[in-house]
């Protein structure tokens, strides 16, 4: 027989009820020791609606900054939180209930795979090839539709008979396209929004490169790349770069609704460099010209950038003896070999007129720019020029001229870059360049106003970090 009686529950013995409430008394106890805010890396951001950079970082005196940080062991961001901040709630309120926002019933979404085309796109909706065509041929603008991304989504909205009424995409964080049926046809709109501009911060220590330490510290390609441009007057990012150098950037951050859709400008920047620190603040002159200077007002722009490749290692020096790899034998090499890939931007090195721009013996594709009536620059070996160079065209500081190549006598893709004073070769990684103008006298004080909040920022920035980590 069996016993249809139902048994109790299992009573628990009371030495197991009180270990469960110390258990529950040293978690509480550790929350209140090791707050979740210091073990858990979060972004935090501040707003940039002012002015100037020092009315700006006033106003967020008192706000949570946004530091982003690495040494490439740990992290790559940290929050460090008003110490004023609000207790940690101990319940939280329950969340509102949200229901799914109800569409029309003549909605459609679809989302773009892998060999779509603006056909299929159609197709899945149930509309013909005939609407594909009339929607392209409303105008230059509506061909956008057709310039489709991998995951973009195309939402359609259909009138009761089934026909096309509107169709819109996002294209971007800030852009949206749309088309909308009319009794001509169909118009087209774009709408582009406005981002919310904040200020972050970024730290990083270099340990195998600057790429991995700057990626780690929060910063995109480009930004890294503003870097090096902005400091890239006294610092060779080719050569220079060495583990245990470190970097401090304040920059813009563009917000839409709470999500990071891109990058602005570098306010300030401070790279140590070997042992010695190079700083870098954004200025715009009561005119509207905009350039870095250094904290007491000297210009970081000179004459002539240090290196006209970013990024490419040095395979041969200046020499008065070398031995040529093709013509096996020893002569002069009045110039710097930089190794890279092929197809490289070369960059001119100052503002001039160029005096050359097509094919020169063993050079190969060669641009030599005059910059006024002292000094020359020569590039050699090109792969081709960029567009718009040519011979008695002006050139800016910066500016791409053409792309690395192995023209000419070359055993591998590199540019061969002379220097010249005077019409004698130097050695372009030794020789000192002239100065562009410091800060007028009369933006001094104005200077001053913007750029010491900036230096003071990367300052309380560093030393909160670095406290933190001690913790």
């Amino acid at each position: 027989m069996t016993n249809d009686t139902p048994k109790a529950p299992p009573l628990y013995p009371k030495s197991h009820l009180l270990a469960a409430s110390g258990i529950a008394a040293l978690l509480s106890l550790a929350l209140l020791v090791f707050p979740s805010s210091e073990v858990e890396a979060k972004k935090t951001t501040l707003n940039l609606e002012l002015e100037t950079p020092a009315e700006q970082l006033q106003d967020e005196a008192n706000a949570a900054p946004l530091v982003q940080s690495t040494t490439e062991q740990g992290s790559p961001f940290a929050q460090i939180e008003n110490a004023e901040a609000p207790a940690e709630k101990t319940a939280a309120a329950p969340a509102a209930e949200t229901k799914p926002e109800a569409k029309a019933p003549g909605h459609r979404e679809v989302t773009v795979a892998r060999g779509d085309t603006l056909s299929t796109l159609f197709a899945k909706v149930g509309l013909p090839a005939n609407v594909v065509h009339d929607v392209l041929a409303s105008g230059k603008q509506a061909k956008q539709f057709s310039q489709l991304k991998h995951g973009q989504v195309l939402q359609f909205e259909l009138d009761k008979d089934g026909q096309l009424s509107n169709l819109h995409s996002k294209v971007s964080n800030l852009e949206t396209i749309r088309l909308s049926k009319t009794d001509k046809g169909y118009s087209f709109e774009r709408e582009i929004s406005k981002p919310v501009v904040r200020t972050a911060y970024a730290h990083g220590v270099i340990k195998s490169s600057l790429s991995a330490s700057a990626q780690r510290a929060g910063l995109s390609h480009s930004m890294t790349m503003d870097m090096a441009r902005v400091l890239g007057y006294d610092i060779d990012f080719a050569q220079d770069i060495r583990p245990g150098d470190e970097f401090d950037v304040v920059y813009e951050q563009k917000v839409m609704d709470g999500k990071v859709v891109g990058t602005g400008n570098i306010l300030s920047a401070r790279f140590t460099n070997r042992g010695k620190t190079y700083t870098a603040v954004r200025y715009t002159n009561k005119q509207g010209n905009t350039n870095y200077y250094t904290a007491d007002g000297n210009s970081l722009r000179k004459a002539f950038i240090r290196t006209p490749v970013d990024f490419a290692r040095i395979s041969s020096r200046f020499s008065n003896g070398r031995k040529h790899p093709i013509l096996n034998k020893i002569r002069a090499h009045k110039g710097v070999d930089y190794a890279a890939p092929r197809g490289t931007p070369i960059k001119a090195a100052g503002d001039g007129r160029i005096e050359l721009a097509g094919r020169r013996g063993g050079y190969g594709n060669t641009v030599i720019i005059a910059h006024g009536n002292r000094y020359k620059t020569l590039y050699g070996h090109m792969q081709g020029f960029a567009k718009g160079v040519k011979t008695g065209s002006s050139v800016k500081q910066g500016q791409i001229i053409g792309y690395i190549g192995t023209t000419g006598l070359s055993t591998g893709p590199h540019l061969h870059y002379e220097f010249q004073v005077n019409g004698v070769h130097v050695d372009p990684l030794s020789q000192k360049v002239p100065m562009a103008d410091p800060i007028a006298k009369a933006e001094r004080q104005r200077f001053n106003q913007q750029s010491q909040p900036l230096i003071a920022r990367m300052d309380q920035e560093k030393a909160t970090l670095l406290a933190a980590n001690k913790r």
